[in-house]
């Protein structure tokens, strides 16, 4: 035999280790790996992390080869792999139909099973017995599986598997919004079994759909049906997911240590160098000990204080864990591989040491990685001390696979006999490199030869659609239908893609079919949603953030990103083409827009060099036939020519001028029905005091919530339908006036003659009436006293017409008049959805933001979890009850929201909760401000914007731009009352910059009144502000605010930076109505948390009233206006008993809570300055404080 190099002695060496540690353990049967000697149960990602050395090993042995063994062993270790990765394949896929049924429910009782008998492969515990719903177990297992089949390996050997894998990653695709037991199979900290929201499951996630797309699992000998197909817009919520969350790992857990496996090796899923350091130094800073890194802040697993009879904790027990958790080595391994990967060899020799140091010897000298590290008990009181200063002991198992195999890894790494690429064969480890920038194709299409001449006009040169050809031009939704048939096999039962949704990474592909190419114009220019999407403005500043977006987020594909988008008849205005649209191809064709480099082109130009998928799964398989096309996509696509919509408008046409005078009174009777049912409040006084019966607002109806409650419930339909006597009546009166038209909503005998009489009147007003907003009324009287199925007695085509179908009409023609008040109020009658509502409100609760519905105080509704379309729409119109109008705003704003999140995080820091209520009643206020006009004008108005303006409004309220509206409207009012003369009629809403100083002058006062408006409406609040609070907490037995109370023990059970205790403490500021006197009370804590911070007293106290604190800090404000003679003099600035109130018992300044006007609109700092008062107000009210001696009081 011939003498071995040093190298091949060395391999040897690893070899004998590996097969003693490792693959002695290794079942013959199933292929699967023991727990331990005494636990036969073979958990998922145990099992991948330890086949890890053992691939490692074999690719070593494949470069070394010097003799005939070596091959023999590098063919038996490379097996050795096959039949782990097939074992667990297989245990899978006797759990095909949970699978199937997972992808409707994402219940966690019908995911697949976290771990399998090692012996058989079968289930070892029932659904409910154990936390199986594990996202990142499954995604390290396809992550695994396509970095091995891209090493050569083959472990797919058939395309019923290939079917089976393609349907695994639909199970994970919708990770970013499926709470799971993560990781550590505990879910919420406590152990309760409440799955939640982890980062360590989405960022595997991502790096298993990213790894998966367009793998071919048959390696070098597949063909196009081996492929696996991921819509790159999944991996992409993934991703944008996992950065607004990291560093946290999830609601319950501030940090993570199992993190480590997400921005570095396996998953390298973070592409921001910034966030990933970030990251790793936050777990290095918080979690790493001498024995290795905690996995979580007060994680009670095996320490001396954990109670082992039962599996969860109480929450204040929580606290008895901090400083003691156990620690891993196994993260040690981790973060010598991320070293080995960075090419930092001194780190990874530092950690090397380290976990050397800590490592269990046997007699025979092999080393060995425990699972952990435990403070004993008899040292646990000198370890709270001073922690990490005591002896620890080993624990668990002894080697702990998953560490031990990821230790040889690191070893080889190191001693060079394997290269960080071939343990990377994907090349995932670059993510983060820079890259060139994206360069986004733009391809304009003309709907027809008139429109293209139009364009050319303006020396735009495009194509017609037909002219495209052989190139297919079809809109999102045929492509999200092909779709479906993706992954579908009747052997095993799996029924392909259920998610309809397709982004706009998919459709910026082109996509080949037999001798066919298609490309797909975006989903967001579909025009068969809703009326956002005939508003030109919005859809071009759609537009733009889209190609915004391609830029960010194009990664990791072939080509270049391609928009299609088709100019149709619908956005003509009058005739022509609308300047902004002309505009913006000038832009496009300029080659640059808002910062992204575009090129404008003709499709052919773009063939060679997009992104070109084939979408080779349309066939026939299973038959047998995979080049003939599946019958039933054969059929759709002939079928799918895009039909026209006709139109029911023809309805609503006026027969001829005849005697109208008879109408007149009934006409009367009509008028502002619809405006009858709006519910935005904006005046101040009133806020906070819905429940006071109803309230007569200047000469309008406002029904408070409360009262329809305590009016039987069909009086309540008559308050909202207006009276038939042309005079305005008293709402409580106006029950007797109401004659007895029955409101249910089907017919019934006791309808008298005279309502039908009057119902045939009506349809005669309704045919002559020119003006959309009078049909309006009628149709609204008609809907609220017959109901939407009321059969006209008018035909169409000999077809019965109903109330609905004119309302239908209304609607289309309000559309195209661009009548967006009148829009709004017949979508929301119709009940129409605003299209991804469900998506939007999605996008906003994975990103950590809650949100609420409705007007508050009295009518919140909070949602906190993804809920259906179709829950969520009802949700939404029982909050705002009958008002219509401003329910479908709420949609509205709800998918303007999203968009923002998706562009913009950076405006959401620091909010944790959206109440679109709030912000509705905010913006109506800005309107009635900046307009100058009352509450009721306000919210016309602001139910009147273009859903563009609608946008632009909310975007400069959420990021707190200075503005001022220099218009109203196009044409919507004819009414501009005489106060706003100097506004000019053009329509924009413009920063303050630019209106007249006269306006400037007014603003200046009542700026930091409206500031704190907005920030208390928005729920902004100070950096750090929550765990400041925390502080504060700790030193104190409760905070009151408003009659609730946080309690001290909140800190016992959760950590400062956690999600959990921020949204305790929102809650209860939620409250408080008014939201410049929530503002206020946020200023106060702050106020407190400095007292805490500078350890001015070491407890401060009891239970302390904040609310008693601003009032103080306002009577104080109030003596020293007295003093100075100040403005506050006039309303609230006298002697007690001589302050007046106004008629409602507010204070005359209109003051919120008590608290004067002037005091809210001083700016914080200064010495006339909120902090300053509050802070003289502690000083008074803390008995903690010193009361002699110096006292340094300066506010910095």
């Amino acid at each position: 035999m011939r003498s071995r190099s040093n190298s091949g002695v060395r391999l040897d060496y690893y070899q004998r280790v590996v097969h003693r540690i490792i693959m002695s353990n290794q079942h013959p049967v199933t292929g699967l790996f023991p727990a331990s000697s005494q636990n036969s149960h073979a958990w998922i990602r145990d099992n991948v992390y330890c086949i890890l050395a053992v691939w490692g090993l074999s690719m070593s042995y494949k470069k070394m080869a010097d003799q005939d063994e070596d091959r023999a062993k590098t063919y038996e270790l490379e097996q050795s792999c096959v039949k782990l990765m097939r074992g667990l394949l297989m245990a899978m896929m006797q759990q095909k139909d949970k699978v199937e049924r997972f992808k409707q429910t994402q219940n966690p009782l019908d995911s697949l099973h976290a771990k399998y008998a090692s012996t058989t492969g079968q289930i070892v515990v029932g659904d409910n017995e154990w936390g199986h719903l594990q996202i990142d177990a499954i995604s390290l297992y396809l992550l695994i599986l396509a970095q091995m089949t891209a090493s050569g390996l083959q472990i797919v050997f058939n395309l019923d598997e290939v079917a089976f894998i393609q349907n695994l990653v639909f199970y994970i695709e919708c990770a970013y919004c499926t709470p799971d037991y993560g990781i550590w199979e505990r879910g919420d900290k406590t152990n309760h079994g409440l799955p939640e929201l982890n980062a360590s499951s989405i960022g595997m996630a991502k790096a298993a759909l990213e790894a998966m797309n367009e793998l071919d699992l048959f390696g070098a000998r597949g063909g196009p049906y081996s492929i696996i197909h991921v819509l790159a817009d999944e991996a992409q919520k993934c991703q944008a997911v996992l950065q607004s969350m990291l560093p946290r790992e999830s609601s319950s857990k501030e940090i993570d240590s199992g993190l480590l496996a997400v921005i570095s090796f396996p998953a390298f899923a973070v592409d921001d160098p910034g966030l990933l350091q970030y990251t790793r130094d936050q777990i290095i800073e918080k979690l790493q000990g001498r024995y290795g890194c905690k996995r979580f802040l007060r994680d009670g697993y095996k320490t001396p204080k954990e109670d082992p009879r039962r599996l969860y904790y109480e929450p204040w027990e929580l606290r008895m864990f901090q400083n003691i958790e156990c620690e891993w080595p196994l993260f040690f391994c981790n973060l010598i591989l991320d070293h080995c990967f960075r090419g930092n060899k001194s780190g990874a020799a530092e950690y090397t040491r380290q976990l050397e140091d800590i490592m269990v010897r046997t007699e025979d000298g092999l080393r060995l990685v425990p699972e952990l590290y435990a403070v004993p008990a008899e040292s646990v009181a000198a370890e709270y001390k001073e922690p990490g200063t005591q002896q620890r002991k080993a624990l668990g198992q002894c080697p702990f696979l998953w560490a031990q195999s990821l230790y040889i890894v690191g070893k080889l790494l190191q001693e060079g006999f394997l290269a960080p690429g071939e343990l990377d064969p994907l090349n995932r480890r670059l993510c983060s490199e820079k890259k060139p920038d994206v360069v986004v194709q733009v391809v304009i299409l003309a709907e027809d030869n008139e429109i293209r001449d139009k364009l050319a006009e303006h020396d735009i040169l495009v194509q017609t659609i037909t002219e495209v050809a052989p190139i297919e031009v079809q809109p999102a939704r045929v492509l999200s239908h092909l779709y479906t048939y993706l992954g579908r096999n009747k052997k095993l039962g799996l029924s392909g893609r259920k998610s309809r949704d397709v982004g706009i990474l998919s459709t910026s592909k082109l996509y080949s079919l037999g001798d066919k190419i298609f490309a797909f114009t975006p989903q967001f220019t579909d025009m068969s949603h809703n009326y956002i999407a005939s508003d030109y403005e919005l859809m071009i500043d759609i537009c733009k953030s889209e190609i915004n977006f391609l830029k960010s987020s194009w990664q990791n594909m072939l080509g270049r990103p391609l928009v299609t988008i088709a100019c149709r008849r619908v956005h003509l205005d009058e005739g022509k083409i609308p300047l902004a649209m002309i505009t913006t191809m000038k832009k496009l064709k300029s080659g640059y827009i808002n910062g992204t480099r575009v090129t404008l082109g003709n499709l052919n130009d773009f063939l060679s060099t997009s992104c070109v998928t084939n979408l080779s799964f349309l066939g026939c398989h299973e038959d047998g036939l995979p080049d003939k096309l599946n019958p039933q996509v054969r059929q759709y696509l002939e079928d799918h020519l895009v039909k026209s919509l006709s139109s029911k408008s023809s309805l609503l046409l006026h027969s001829g001028g005849r005697n109208r005078s008879k109408h007149l009174k009934r006409r009367m009777s009509v008028r502002g029905a619809i405006k009858k049912t709006r519910s935005i409040n904006v005046d101040s006084e009133t806020l906070g005091m819905e429940g006071n019966a109803t309230i007569e607002r200047r000469g309008s109806m406002f029904i408070a919530s409360n009262w329809q409650d305590s009016v039987d419930h069909a009086s309540a339909e008559h308050a909202r339908s207006p009276s038939p006597e042309p005079q305005k009546t008293d709402p409580l009166t106006q029950k007797r006036t109401v004659p007895n038209i029955s409101v249910t909503r089907h017919k019934t005998n006791s309808e008298t003659q005279y309502a039908d009489t009057e119902v045939d009147e009506l349809f005669a007003m309704l045919r002559e009436s020119e003006s959309l907003d009078e049909q309006g009324d009628i149709l609204q009287y008609l809907v609220d006293s017959k109901g939407l199925d009321f059969h006209t007695g008018m035909l169409d085509f000999g077809k019965p017409v109903t109330v609905r179908d004119l309302l239908k009409g209304l609607y289309e023609k309000a559309c195209q008049q661009k009548m967006w008040g009148l829009v709004r109020h017949t979508a929301g009658m119709l009940g129409k959805r605003v299209e991804d509502l469900a998506k939007s409100v999605t996008d906003l609760l994975v990103r950590q933001k809650q949100i609420t519905v409705g007007m508050p105080p009295n009518n919140e509704h909070t949602i906190t979890a993804p809920l259906p379309e179709s829950e969520l729409r009802l949700l939404i119109h029982e909050a705002y009850g009958e008002d219509d109008s401003t329910a479908m705003l709420t949609q509205e704003l709800l998918v303007y929201l999203a968009m923002f999140i998706r562009t913009e995080p950076q405006l959401f820091l620091e909010m944790l909760r959206l109440r679109v209520g709030l912000i509705i009643q905010v913006m109506a206020t800005e309107l009635s401000r900046t307009l100058i006009c009352d509450g009721d004008e306000a919210s016309e108005h602001l139910l009147n914007l273009s859903p563009f303006e609608m946008k632009n409004l909310l975007h400069h309220i959420i990021s707190g731009k200075e503005f001022a509206i220099s218009s109203v409207g196009r044409g919507n009012f004819s009414v501009v009352s005489s106060k706003s003369n100097r506004i000019s009629k053009k329509s924009h809403i413009s920063l303050g910059a630019e209106s007249s100083d006269d306006l400037i002058e007014a603003d200046r006062q009542g700026q930091w009144l409206r500031r704190r408006r907005l920030d208390g409406a928005l729920n902004r609040v100070p950096r750090d502000f929550y765990p400041r609070v925390w502080s504060v907490l700790e030193k104190c037995q409760g905070i009151d605010i408003a009659g609730k109370v946080l309690p001290q023990s909140l800190t016992q059970e959760m950590t400062s930076g956690e999600l959990k205790f921020a949204l305790a403490v929102e809650t209860v500021l939620n409250t408080i109505p008014q939201p410049e006197y929530r503002q206020l009370i946020v200023e106060a804590l702050m106020v407190l948390t400095l007292v805490a911070e500078y350890n001015v007293a070491p407890s401060l106290g009891g239970v302390i009233q904040i609310e008693h604190l601003v009032h103080i800090a306002n009577e104080l404000f109030l003596d020293d206006q007295m003093k100075c003679d100040g403005d506050a003099t006039l309303c609230c600035g006298k002697p007690k008993e001589l302050r007046e109130t106004s008629k409602m018992g507010g204070l005359l300044c209109g003051g919120a809570a008590y608290i004067c006007q002037h005091f809210y609109d001083s700016a914080p700092s200064g010495c006339y300055g909120t902090m300053t008062y509050m802070s003289r107000a502690v000083a008074v009210t803390l008995d903690c404080l010193p009361k002699h001696g110096e006292l340094d009081c300066t506010i910095s």
